[in-house]
């Protein structure tokens, strides 16, 4: 194949496709660059696995660091396993790739897509899924495309095509659509991601801007339909100008006809007294026909054939199962549990159920329960993130955890899978745009939603119950959320949209929405509101008493390291002092924590010390520290970075001391009285007081000899001062001259003295 290489204008933005020149022993491999971010997609196939009946698609990408100029952080300096981001992508890719494979196809198929280069401006999912589909139509398989996407963000008001990250902090709405081509020239979606930036509340309820409502969204996702058809026929273009030819292919289909034919024949009039509304009686039931099914096949086909199809009976079965729940819903208006297509489960909330939790809630709906629990610290504990991002820091973080019991069943837990980390990344984004910002509340928060029983859209219920264990906590939050799942079945030209859909209406529907812009979706979304709220209507005043309490305060700059001082010294004796935790930031931000609030405002106190400094007054008394001791006596730290002297007189308690270490010892607490001040030469004495300290009543006895009015202790004195009086009268030392003697350096070095 010879290189080749396309540029087309979509939506403002040059899009480049290539092919020929990299991984040319791929099935199908091509290079697509949107700005200077560029991904290169390789897709390959082999034969089937025997006795798979579903359709092996794996789609990968692989973040190489190199691609923004970066060295991988870790011990061995290289990329491990893919980033929460990369994984996102991959199932962003998966959406819309594996329904646009030829039913019946199963081969396995494996899509590869490696980012090269990012330019911190454009996102490398939509040049993603264009690859991914380019590749595979390059690799001449029996793909129903091809598959185009976008990202569109309202910004202004204005739906803007493949914004660069910049431009997205000034969007209310962003949402990635894939589609293709249909038969009459249309474009059908396949795949919509959308979510409110961070930003998006302070510019709707701050700024102005326009909410992002569902009428507003749906002129997104039409002004997307425009830009996709563009890229389905950049790459058809593209893909006919290289003469490729599909492979030949014979679809496997996972029964007979002959083998369908016979399981309706028996099963279907089973359906409707097997399919009650409880999910361990139907799946029970559904069991025993299954059961009686195949005794029955047996007796009818003789061993010999039943052998040969033992493995299409129980895909027949499953099949007959979709047909009649799907005629059901579209010709009774009856679902699978007996409810209405417009119909919620019931719904129930708790909050404060975990004793040592700073924040807990647990949300119900029908057979789905999560349990949320959510956990505040210090901003430190923000999680650093080392991936082609330009976000290096996420401060708030929710975790999603599935453990096979929620289902009834056994199975291995291994760590979170790309199903966890997907569910976990909606919640989170469907929560971020009410976070409080952490000049308001400057708190790491960490979320986990664990799923305690799942039939049917857990990643909404983690939403719910978030909600409720954020207000637990006392995060004030700037409005609740709730999600709910919404499903659609389509059949002989009619369509009906379910709300809430269980597990198996999402296995055997035509669409899952998880972001609906539906006004059905709307009223169930509002009457678990009410839930919500009926169960803790607004965050609660004051934070859980396990939590940290943190507040910010300011400082200068050029305070920073006063405050931290040499080798961190007096920070870390600030923190031992109060037990406070203190994170300073570059900006002079100072988040001090503490679950005692008395430690957090000492700390604060202390801190505001050192920046604005005051000499103290006479007569103040403080609890100090010995921090070092001389002959002439010990100095006190009274105040970070303010030290007094008590003198080794007033340590003796009436005695004389020849060792002030008699008294006290380096590190001893002390509490002292401020005796005098000298601001100009900052010299501050200090007196001891206290228990033990206090003189008795009529004053401390005086050491022998040194009554009042006489004796050696005043005589010295007074001989000490009369010394002192005739120095004074002597007038300056005169010298002689000695011009015979030079210079010091002249005369050589100076003679030791003797023994």
């Amino acid at each position: 194949m010879e290189y080749t290489k396309a540029t087309r204008s979509i939506g403002g933005t040059d899009v480049t496709f290539e092919s020929g020149k990299l991984a040319k022993l791929a099935g199908g491999a091509a290079v697509v660059t949107i700005g200077e971010t560029q991904i290169l997609a390789a897709c390959t196939s082999s034969n089937p696995r025997e006795g798979i009946d579903f359709f092996p698609l794996t789609v990968d990408v692989e973040e190489r660091m190199y691609a923004a100029g970066k060295i991988p952080g870790g011990f061995f300096r290289r990329e491990g396993r893919p980033s929460e981001t990369a994984i996102l992508t991959a199932r962003l890719t998966d959406r819309p790739m594996r329904p646009s494979f030829s039913p019946g196809f199963r081969d396995e198929v494996h899509v590869v897509i490696t980012v090269m280069s990012v330019d911190l401006a454009q996102p490398y999912d939509i040049p993603s899924i264009n690859g991914a589909s380019l590749a595979t139509m390059i690799a001449g398989l029996p793909f129903e495309g091809p598959v185009g996407a976008v990202r569109v963000a309202n910004i202004g008001g204005q739906w803007k095509v493949n914004p660069t990250y910049q431009e997205l902090d000034l969007a209310t709405f962003d949402v990635v659509v894939a589609g293709r081509r249909n038969d009459s020239g249309g474009i059908d979606i396949l795949m919509i991601e959308g979510e409110a930036p961070d930003e998006a509340w302070r510019l709707v309820h701050e700024d102005g801007a326009a909410a992002p409502t569902e009428d507003v969204v749906a002129d997104g996702l039409e002004a997307a339909k425009v830009a996709i058809g563009e890229l389905v026929d950049f790459q058809k273009e593209f893909v006919d100008g290289l003469g490729i030819e599909r492979k030949p292919w014979e679809p496997r289909p996972v029964f007979e006809q002959e083998v369908y034919d016979a399981v309706a024949a028996f099963a279907w009039d089973r359906m409707a007294p097997a399919m009650v509304p409880a999910k361990p009686e139907r799946d029970a039931n559904l069991d025993a026909v299954k059961a009686e099914l195949k005794q029955h096949l047996l007796a009818e086909w003789g061993q010999e054939r039943f052998d040969e199809v033992a493995s299409q009976i129980s895909p027949a079965f499953k099949e007959v199962q979709k047909r009649y729940m799907r005629r059901r819903v579209i010709e009774e208006g009856v679902r699978l549990d007996g409810r209405r297509p417009d119909q919620i489960r019931t719904l129930s909330g708790e909050v404060g159920l975990i004793p040592r939790a700073h924040g807990s809630g647990l949300f119900q709906r029908g057979e789905t329960q999560v349990l949320n629990v959510t956990t505040l610290g210090m901003l430190r504990m923000t999680q650093m993130i080392d991936t082609l991002d330009p976000e290096e820091s996420k401060r708030y973080i929710h975790h999603y955890n599935f453990p096979p019991f929620s289902t009834g069943e056994t199975g291995f837990m291994r760590g979170p899978k790309r199903r966890e980390i997907g569910h976990g990344a909606l919640a989170e984004r469907a929560l971020v745009p009410v976070i409080p910002d952490e000049d308001e509340f400057p708190d790491a928060l960490r979320l986990v939603s664990d799923v305690l029983m799942s039939n049917g859209s857990t990643s909404m219920a983690s939403v719910c119950a978030s909600t409720m264990s954020l207000m637990d906590a006392g995060v004030p939050i700037k409005a609740p959320v709730a999600g709910i799942a919404m499903g659609m079945i389509a059949e002989g030209g009619e369509y009906v949209t379910l709300t809430d859909i269980l597990g198996a209406e999402d296995a055997l529907g035509d669409m899952d929405f998880k972001v609906a812009a539906l006004k059905q979706a709307k009223e169930a979304r509002l009457q678990i509101l009410d839930v919500i709220l009926g169960v803790i209507p607004e965050p609660r005043s004051a934070l859980n008493p396990q939590a940290p309490r943190v507040e910010m305060i300011q400082i200068p700059v050029d305070k920073i390291g006063e405050v931290i001082g040499p080798k961190g010294k007096r920070i870390n004796e600030i923190i031992a002092l109060t037990g406070a935790d203190i994170d300073i930031q570059d900006d002079g931000r100072v988040f001090v924590g503490s679950k005692d609030q008395t430690g957090a405002e000492e700390a604060k106190k202390m801190i505001d010390q050192i920046v604005n400094p005051k000499m103290p007054e006479i007569g103040e008394r403080y609890d100090g520290t010995v921090v070092k001791t001389t002959d002439f006596g010990a100095f006190v730290n009274i105040m970070p970075g303010t030290d007094g002297l008590v003198h080794i007189s007033k340590l003796g308690r009436g005695k004389r001391l020849s060792n002030v270490e008699d008294a006290v010892k380096q590190g001893d607490h002390l509490t002292v009285e401020v005796e005098n001040v000298e601001p100009e030469r900052g010299r501050i004495a200090l007196k001891p007081v206290g228990e033990g300290w206090d003189p008795p009543e009529g004053g401390w006895p005086r050491p022998e000899g040194a009554e009042a009015g006489g004796g050696e202790y005043r005589e010295r004195r007074e001989r000490r001062d009369g010394d002192r009086g005739r120095d004074r009268d002597r007038g300056p030392r005169r010298f002689r001259d000695r011009p015979d003697r030079g210079e010091r350096s002249d005369r050589g070095e100076r003679r030791e003295p003797r023994g």
